[in-house]
């Protein structure tokens, strides 16, 4: 179907039966499995499908060492299915998805998914085409700085995949021209832009020296493309703000020098004034609880405010979306 013509059937009143849709896009390590389990842990499982694209490679990694390319390039996937299914799934149909090992480089048996309320899908790709974009409801690229990716590929690959630091540099250099290629131009089609990154010391927003070891802070370029939440009476006005503001809101330039809110999430905030910030952003969807507690949790179990108050916002524009 050619994608004008399924996003005007997207826009339809939403049927009965037909999901919330959000892609999340980045390259290898930039976090997209971590913000993908806190949503659907925060969201329940009963009530979210979490697909990764990925699944899609058209060539284990044995097949992969004899090729000219990587698993970046869109050739080393199978592209069409991949929309083929996407375009199943933003309709409530369910679909029999190719299942690729990480930890063994193989593929295993097929599994059926059956959309829920919301389907989040990550991985590489899922923003590569016109026709995958028109699936979703809302779309999200992870923007970390290339040297904060490169450790978490590192710590990541060494410790579950069974690679050598050696080995997964090696692969980085490798995959470098792709991912400038296919996957950074991405970012250009995403609602949100995230990008976790080492807070500046001292802060523009505080002028406070930053501690070493401080978390890394977050900072989110929201794009009028999409509806956002109203952050009137949560962010302090202009760029000053003393002890006690998690965030800042400011007027920025895109990469294409159109202006976007960059929404600024201190690494160094304190829980009880993160609390605070939740709690207004919550109160916006009108739910009678509190917001979810499981929120901001790393690879690691623990905690960082920047990453729950990210969560918090997709979490935000699923449930207003599913409104």
């Amino acid at each position: 179907m050619p994608h004008k013509l399924f996003r005007i059937q997207r826009a339809d009143p939403r049927p009965a039966g037909r999901p919330v849709m959000l892609a999340i896009a980045g390259d290898s390590a930039a976090g997209k499995t971590t913000i993908t389990r806190g949503l659907v842990e925060a969201l329940g499982a009963d009530r979210c499908t979490a697909v990764c694209v990925d699944d899609y490679h058209r060539y284990d990694r044995a097949e992969r060492r004899d090729l000219p390319f990587t698993v970046l390039h869109p050739d080393c996937n199978y592209v069409q299915i991949m929309e083929q299914h996407l375009q199943l799934l933003a309709m409530g149909q369910p679909i029999l998805k190719p299942v690729y090992d990480h930890h063994t480089g193989q593929f295993t048996r097929p599994a059926l998914v059956e959309p829920r309320q919301f389907v989040i899908v990550e991985g590489l790709l899922p923003l590569h085409t016109k026709l995958a974009r028109a699936c979703f409801d809302a779309t999200v690229y992870l923007d970390p700085p290339e040297e904060i990716r490169h450790a978490w590929k590192i710590r990541r690959d060494t410790a579950e995949r069974g690679y050598t630091a050696e080995a997964v540099l090696a692969e980085l250099e490798r995959r470098e021209p792709e991912s400038a290629a296919f996957i950074r131009p991405q970012r250009a089609f995403a609602d949100i832009v995230i990008r976790f990154a080492p807070p500046t010391s001292p802060s523009p927003f505080t002028g406070r020296l930053v501690p070493a070891g401080t978390p890394l802070s977050a900072e989110l370029l929201l794009r009028p493309t999409i509806r956002h939440p109203d952050l009137d009476g949560v962010v302090p006005e202009g760029t000053a703000g003393g002890p006690g503001t998690a965030i800042h809101l400011r007027l920025a330039r895109d990469a294409d020098s159109r202006p976007v809110d960059a929404l600024h999430v201190h690494g160094d905030a304190d829980r009880e004034d993160s609390e605070v910030v939740e709690k207004a952003i919550w109160s916006r969807l009108g739910a009678g609880s509190g917001p979810p507690a499981c929120l901001g949790r790393t690879r690691e179990g623990q905690r960082t405010e920047p990453l729950a108050i990210t969560q918090l916002l997709l979490v935000y524009h699923l449930l207003d979306a599913a409104r």
